[in-house]
């Protein structure tokens, strides 16, 4: 089962969104999750993201296959 939500650590501003999917489960490797991303599978707040290296900040959600992620 996945993981729909990371909350960040103090110190951390932003997480990119491929690492985001990555540490979530969503994908096994970057690899896959930039892929992901460059084809235009994934949304962030709604919208398709094709930039892999969107910083995703606290508020923000990522959506991929009908799940959606968000960042605490």
């Amino acid at each position: 089962m996945l993981d729909n939500q990371l909350k960040l650590n103090k110190n951390e501003e932003f997480i990119r969104l491929d690492a985001m999917l990555k540490m979530l489960g969503v994908f096994e490797t970057g690899g896959q999750a930039k892929f992901a991303i460059q084809s235009g599978l994934v949304k962030v707040n709604g919208e398709i993201c094709t930039m892999r290296g969107k910083k995703m900040r606290k508020g923000d959600s990522a959506e991929f296959d009908g799940n959606v992620f968000e960042v605490l």
